[in-house]
């Protein structure tokens, strides 16, 4: 499968039954690098099952998705976990609730580069300390990840998946716990990442946060229903009309650029 130009991941007609109840249904999807991408819709939309599948952590009863014009299954595990970072809805990766100190979770997001039998070497030990600058979970990197709150634990799982250095994101819902300031922070992230050349996908619960992405992917029953920059007008109508216009979409000047805020229809 030959990759158009600039797309890095591929998904065509995703299908997949979960006790026989259809989840996601005829997918298609390209991820471009130098793209962040939000991911909305309501619950039970399919955006985690999607994110899921996009990383081969799951399965599609139907369907392909391909990784640089290859097809994911065929990359070897540890190639493409030093290529694909993905993090699930409260840490994902079995250790969120660990007991393993902050610091050594970061470095967790460094294996695919070493492997488990190699030693992590400067350039390991500068990303760990990096991603964990950026998030600022340095003050707590000897504390264990249980003994953190929600908060501090998503910062620090935050930095394991920024450790990773991929070209591809999958988060999925990155902000959750986050307060204001590291909200503001973790978006100029991963809008700085997507300058540099990655590719972002972001499941946002947060619709104000989702419209300052390039790109806006709208779910509804297993379906991808929108998808455009916010400044399209047929996106934000259909945001509006897929969310049963529970508020509107306002635009706003900030610092001379036009922005958007969601406001509820009470």
């Amino acid at each position: 499968m030959n990759a158009p130009d600039g797309v890095l991941l591929q998904a065509r007609d995703l299908a997949l039954t979960l006790d026989d109840r259809t989840v996601l249904d005829g997918v298609q999807l390209e991820l471009r690098g130098g793209e962040w991408t939000a991911l909305v819709g309501p619950n039970g939309a399919g955006k985690s099952s999607l994110l899921a599948v996009l990383a081969g952590l799951r399965r599609p009863t139907r369907g392909t998705v391909a990784w640089r014009g290859r097809a994911l299954p065929d990359w070897p595990a540890r190639e493409r976990a030093a290529q694909i970072a993905w993090l699930g809805q409260g840490g994902g990766g079995g250790v969120g609730e660990g007991e393993i100190a902050s610091r050594d979770v970061v470095a967790l997001g460094r294996l695919p580069r070493h492997g488990l039998l190699g030693s992590p070497d400067a350039g390991d030990e500068a990303a760990v300390q990096s991603a964990m600058a950026e998030t600022e979970s340095l003050p707590f990197a000897a504390r264990r990840l249980v003994a953190l709150s929600g908060g501090e634990r998503q910062r620090v799982l935050l930095a394991r998946a920024l450790a990773v250095a991929p070209r591809l994101f999958l988060l999925d819902e990155p902000a959750a716990h986050l307060d204001a300031p590291h909200q503001r922070s973790l978006l100029a992230g991963l809008a700085a990442r997507a300058r540099a050349g990655a590719s972002v996908l972001a499941v946002m619960h947060d619709l104000g946060a989702a419209l300052t992405a390039d790109r806006v992917l709208v779910m509804q029953a297993g379906r991808i229903v929108g998808d455009g920059a916010p400044a399209d007008a047929a996106l934000r109508e259909r945001l509006v009309e897929v969310f049963g216009a529970a508020f509107t979409i306002e635009p706003v000047h900030v610092r001379g650029r036009e922005r958007w805020v969601v406001v509820p229809a009470l």
